[in-house]
């Protein structure tokens, strides 16, 4: 996923910045660049730190109960990992990457940010005062247009999450060439996205995979590009958009 916008070329900065795995792509004022990194280094510290306490948090596949007694100590990231992801059934660490993008984007908006975009490795966070155009890569397999989603000016934080069974290293156990879902829960929005990309086995099953997140209200929209073919639930405002490889992030988390 990438993201472009129509904003005078210098009136925002964007910056790649990497912390271990994660990867993500920063577009603010400059002031704020600082506070997004800090919010990252403590979310991933937090989060680094309870997984040596309990190891199972990182590699369970399904809901998250402790089995460690040190785990009833949860900070903040892994109690929103572990809220979002046990609503669709899966592993926390489905909504690792959209968490720390979101918990940084809140962290700029309470120093004054009133533009901020956290892209971290497709998995995006952001509130804009002004129009943003997020195009969603599907890669060369994917559709013959290139698709984006027109995000008209908001004061709350948007979460745009994507999920590939062919692109990028997080585990998918479907071929989708990419699945995007819109929700303010950022957290709720990457790992819906990781669930619905599950449930993806060609074409022929798009509309069944939107049922995973069917009466989910926080989810807003979302779609589906497996196959050659497109699919949407909800409200989705897809623009079409010349794709730009530069500005895509990739990551692990």
């Amino acid at each position: 996923m990438h993201k472009t916008d129509r904003s005078q070329p210098n009136k925002h900065a964007r910056e790649r910045f990497q912390l271990r795995e994660t990867i993500v792509t920063i577009s603010s004022e400059k002031e704020y660049m600082p506070v997004a990194k800090d919010a990252i280094r403590s979310c991933r510290s937090d989060l680094e730190e309870f997984i040596r306490k309990d190891p199972f948090f990182a590699i369970t596949l399904d809901k998250y109960r402790p089995i460690h007694p040190d785990a009833s100590d949860v900070p903040e990231i892994a109690g929103r990992m572990i809220n979002a992801a046990n609503i669709l059934g899966i592993g926390p660490m489905s909504a690792v990457a959209g968490t720390i993008a979101s918990m940084a984007v809140e962290t700029m908006i309470r120093a004054g940010a009133t533009y901020a975009i956290v892209d971290n490795g497709g998995d995006i966070a952001l509130i804009n005062d002004e129009t943003v155009i997020v195009g969603i890569y599907a890669g060369e397999s994917g559709t013959d247009v290139s698709i984006g989603l027109e995000i008209e000016p908001r004061d709350s934080i948007l979460g745009i999450c994507t999920s590939s069974g062919r692109i990028g290293h997080s585990i998918s156990f479907g071929n989708a060439d990419a699945v995007t879902v819109l929700s303010d829960d950022v957290s709720l929005a990457d790992a819906a996205a990781t669930a619905v990309g599950n449930a993806v086995d060609g074409a022929a099953s798009i509309k069944d995979a939107f049922s995973i997140v069917g009466g989910v209200e926080s989810i807003t929209g979302g779609l589906i590009i497996a196959g050659g073919q497109i699919g949407i639930y909800g409200s989705v405002p897809i623009v079409e958009t010349p794709q730009k490889l530069e500005y895509i992030t990739g990551a692990w988390v």
